[in-house]
């Protein structure tokens, strides 16, 4: 079994994260891509533009939010980002979001799925 690391991209890098890959739709705000120090930055695998703005990170909505992401996992552009992403992973990999909310984000479900 894997194990994923999952982080903010506003913390400063450790040697111990390994790869580090940013899951995000979006670039973060305030960061430069110096700063990110990214190993790749995996967009397409992040929800839809839509589904990030019906959820906005609202602990309520994340049943749902999970149900609809893990279906569009399934299909089109973020069933190949999902499959690259499992290829990259190794065991010293980070998944890097802007988001503050981190236990209830797109990068849990992608930690769950990557670690099964």
């Amino acid at each position: 079994m894997t194990k994923i690391q999952v982080k903010r991209i506003y913390e400063d890098r450790e040697k111990a994260e390994g790869k580090r890959i940013l899951v995000d739709r979006l670039w973060p705000r305030g960061v430069s891509k110096e700063k990110a120090n990214l190993d790749l930055w995996l967009k397409e695998v992040g929800p839809s533009n839509d589904l990030r703005k019906w959820f906005q990170h609202d602990s309520g909505k994340f049943a749902e939010f999970k149900k609809r992401y893990l279906s569009e996992l399934e299909e089109g552009s973020q069933k190949e980002a999902l499959e690259r992403l499992k290829e990259e992973v190794n065991n010293k990999t980070t998944l890097l979001t802007a988001a503050k909310e981190m236990k209830y984000n797109h990068v849990q479900i992608l930690k769950e799925i990557l670690e099964n």
